[in-house]
This record gives structure tokens, sequence and C-alpha cells, in this order.
């Protein structure tokens, strides 16, 4: 009877699971590119709002999706959660096809072929990789930064009716610290694990985090030369972040610092890194 019970709480706890974005992260760095873009386009469309549900929906719909992929491609069992996942995935395609619908009254044709060819192509590219359990990748997280921030295209598209030049180099800049902010994440994770004792840490995240954020400061340099001092001081601000993280880094009692109260940190500096895009390019 206690074993029925545990079994049957287990479908219940599957059946009512909420298949919503859990990585904050990931959902960061989709919708803060909107919002930038949304107050730097200086006037409103209704599609914007089109373009934040298919944007949001695409990226809700990974999990689900994984669960599917699993179910089809690994497991020789039925899942409990599977008959939810489906629910749920169903859910947000309407969702996604309806919000594509609309931005097909207001966006070229090309530019709708084209989206639904990104996101065809990233999603499948994330089912393989989590299915894989490859999706800490750090390759697969940068290129995930750089389709996510792309959300600031799709927002200038819908909010101006054109890709103005300010926003391709919007979406390079915010690309570029997101980069910077994974690369730094798993110069820590890699050196909480080594101080459990298992071996000294690799330096190949800790190396590949200097290079990005010397990639930052040259950025930082050339806003300097070309007047853009909002820009520039947003840029030393992710340097000087991130920067005095890897520092930290080498202390064992600020490895300790849960990651949750991390991630509050980062996105912290990356809320002020926009605020202050958003001045630079006003």
């Amino acid at each position: 009877m206690q074993e029925e019970a545990t079994i049957s709480r287990s479908r219940e706890q599957h059946q009512n699971h909420p298949y919503l974005p859990r990585e904050h992260g990931a959902t960061a760095m989709l919708l803060t590119p909107i919002v930038c873009v949304a107050i730097l386009a200086r006037e409103w469309r209704w599609c914007e709002l089109a373009t934040l549900t298919a944007a949001f929906a695409a990226l809700a719909a990974k999990d689900p999706m994984v669960v599917l992929a699993r179910q089809r491609f690994i497991w020789k069992q039925r899942h409990p959660e599977t008959a939810a996942a489906a629910r749920w995935f169903a859910g947000w395609m309407v969702i996604f096809i309806v919000s594509g619908l609309a931005l097909l009254a207001a966006w070229p044709i090309k530019a709708i072929a084209a989206m639904g060819l990104g996101v065809g192509i990233f999603s499948t590219l994330t089912i393989a990789i989590n299915v894989k359990n490859r999706q800490r990748s750090t390759l697969f997280q940068i290129a995930s930064a750089a389709a996510l921030t792309s959300s600031s295209l799709a927002t200038c598209l819908s909010a101006t009716g054109a890709i103005a030049p300010w926003c391709w180099w919007l979406w390079l800049l915010m690309a570029m610290q997101a980069t910077a902010g994974i690369l730094v994440v798993h110069t820590r994770l890699d050196a909480r694990i080594a101080s459990r004792g298992s071996g000294p840490a690799s330096e190949q995240f800790r190396r590949a985090a200097q290079v990005s954020l010397s990639v930052l400061a040259c950025a930082a340099v050339v806003a300097i030369v070309l007047r853009r001092g909002w820009i520039a001081l947003a840029l030393l601000v992710a340097v000087i972040g991130y920067w005095y993280d890897l520092r930290g880094q080498r202390d064992a009692a600020s490895l300790q610092i849960p990651l949750k109260q991390v991630g509050q940190r980062a996105l912290a500096l990356s809320s002020l890194f926009s605020i202050l895009l958003i001045l630079g390019f006003w």
C-alpha cells in the first residue's frame, strides 16, 4: 500500500509539474535585450508583444521537448512525466504559432523565414545536446548566449520595421558580456570541484575567461576613442565585476558562497551593464 501511495504521489507530482523556464540566466539573456530595445526604439508597435510571447514560448518549450525526445529515443518504458510534457509542449507551440502568425502580418516574409529557420535549427541542437546530457558544454552555452541575445534583433524589427545599425552593436556587446559571464561561472564551478580535494582546478576556463575580459576591455578602449562614454563605462563595469569574481575564486571561503547568491550578483551586474548600454545608445 505504501509503495502504491508513493507511486501515486510521484505521478501526481509529474502531472502537476509546470514546464516553465528553470534557467534564470537563460531567461535573463532572452528578456533583457527585449527590454533594452523596447526602450531604445522610442516607439511602440503591437507586434513587439508578439515578439515577446514567441521568444518566451520558444524558450519554455525546451524542457518538455527534451522529455519527449528522451521518451522517444532513450527510455524503454513510458515515464509518468511524458503526458504532462506533451500537454505543455502543445500549449507552448500554440502560443508560438499564434505569435508567429501575428508577426507574419508585420514582418517581411524573409525575416519570418529566417526566424523560423533559426529557431528550428537551434531547438534541434538544444534537444540533441540535452538528450546526450552535454548541456553544460561551454561552446553550446556560448552559442546559446548569442542565440538568446538575438531577441534584440527581433524586437527592433518589430518596433521599427527594420534592424537598425545600433541594434547590431547592442546584440554584439550583450553577447560578449554574456559569454564572459558564462566563462567566469565555469571557472568557479571548476574551482569548487577542485576545492573538495579532487585535484588542482583546470586553468582552461580561467584563461578563456581572462581572454574574454581582455576583449571587453579592448572594446571599452574603442568606445572611449569613439567618445561613447556610457558604453565604455558599461564594458569597464563588466570587466571589473568579472575580474573581481575571478580574483575571489582563489579564496576557499569565497568558493563556499551559495550558487544562488552568485547568480543574483551576476544578474545585478548584467542589469547594470544593460542600463549603461541604454544610456550609451540613447
